[in-house]
């Protein structure tokens, strides 16, 4: 018999890992340029790996769902964010990161893969999309927890390698839940041929939100998981803005319900790219206490752009399926893996320019930050563009109807 709530959990405790794996990895990163002497550009390579498996996971896990099922996906999740972890901690330099952190992305894509679909094959009508929202708050709730814990760790003297020994702790968890455990059987009515799918995807308002979603998720994940590194100077705790950040999202994903209703999926998007384009301006110039404040209109204008951009594929181009929503995540992930080296090419260019400038020290870290930040302004500047054509257009297919 399937034990709904105990897989449920366990299905939360593996979305805990993916959110640790985020917030702890963006918190240790000047800990790790310093005691493997590593270039941000380094770094950046290092972090893309964690978006690479990702979609790479997903799409396959995707792919497969119907005929391996949710216990095999998740057993390899269990093995390569248990491998992944523990090759962190003993990995000796830059190469072993990199590998690491790829075998962590697999597992996160993993997760992401197999518990979607399971959740929603486990409860049905209303029921299933009131657990796959409390299911998905957890990624931003654990991001809150694992900043938070990363902040204290670090504060009080403890390195990179027992942050990373915390991760390994909702990872057994999920484990222990899910051992033994009956999975509910895939569910097939209702399920399109892949053909079907693709021949759905290669219309122009896919092709069109195929590119929105790189630059969204660049504009959620770029600043995010370089917050410890960019704003370790500005005279706010990083930590805490990732905190705060992710916090502010939960709660918004939480009462997203009556803002998509009056605004419409597409009114949400062209207001989140505005909102976040404020955020990251104000990331850009302001330091000290205004630096909280940056981090709220920031986490008001990312909040909505992931599960809105899902949800408009699920609703407008319903014929693409679930594989439709597997490369939308995909590219989105995929996308950031490409940037996170771009980024941090951005910030050693702005150090040897500030440096250059006659700049040295604190003054100099925080200078090349917000050079940084204010590259970044572009991703949600374009998507201000994208957004208000897409509102129009959809606004005249009524009338033509």
């Amino acid at each position: 018999m399937v034990n709904q709530n105990r897989l449920f959990l366990g299905s939360c405790f593996a979305l805990i890992t993916t959110a640790f794996s985020f917030s702890i990895r963006a918190g240790i990163l000047p800990q790790l340029a310093t005691d493997f002497n590593l270039s941000a550009e380094q770094l950046g390579f290092i972090n893309s790996m964690w978006f690479l498996g990702f979609p790479i996971a997903m799409i396959v896990g995707g792919l497969v769902y119907h005929t391996m099922g949710p216990k095999k996906i998740m057993m390899i999740a269990f093995v390569c964010h248990a491998l992944g972890i523990l090759l962190t901690i003993y990995s000796g330099g830059y190469t072993g990161l990199l590998i690491s952190t790829f075998l962590i992305g697999i597992g996160n894509g993993c997760t992401e893969a197999a518990c979607n679909p399971m959740i929603a094959d486990a409860y049905s009508g209303s029921q299933m999309s009131k657990m796959l929202n409390r299911f998905h708050m957890w990624f931003p709730g654990g991001i809150v927890v694992g900043s938070l814990l990363s902040k204290f760790m670090t504060d009080g003297g403890l390195g990179w390698q027992p942050q990373i020994w915390l991760i390994l702790v909702p990872t057994l968890i999920y484990a222990y839940l899910f051992w033994g455990q009956e999975f509910p059987k895939p569910k097939t009515e209702g399920v399109t041929s892949i053909g079907e799918n693709l021949k759905a995807m290669a219309t122009p308002l896919y092709i069109f939100m195929f590119a929105c979603m790189a630059l969204t998720a660049i504009t959620e994940f770029g600043p995010q998981q370089w917050t410890g590194l960019i704003m370790s100077k500005s005279g706010a705790s990083p930590m805490l803005i990732l905190a705060l950040v992710t916090g502010l999202m939960a709660v918004i994903r939480f009462f997203a319900g009556p803002i998509v209703e009056k605004f419409d999926q597409t009114g949400v998007l062209l207001g989140s790219a505005v909102l976040a384009a404020i955020g990251i301006y104000l990331f850009s110039t302001q330091t000290g206490a205004m630096a909280y404040l940056a981090a709220i209109f920031f986490a008001m204008g990312v909040a909505l752009f992931w599960p809105n951009m899902v949800g408009f594929i699920a609703e407008k181009v319903p014929l693409s399926g679930a594989l439709g929503m597997s490369i939308i995540g995909g590219v989105g992930m995929f996308s950031t893996s490409i940037f996170q080296p771009i980024i941090g090419r951005w910030i050693d260019s702005a150090k040897a320019e500030q440096t250059a400038a006659g700049l040295i020290g604190d003054e100099m870290e925080l200078a090349a930050g917000q050079s940084t930040l204010s590259t970044m302004v572009l991703f949600p500047a374009i998507l201000i563009v994208a957004f208000t054509v897409l509102y129009f257009w959809e606004k005249r297919k009524p009338a033509q109807a």
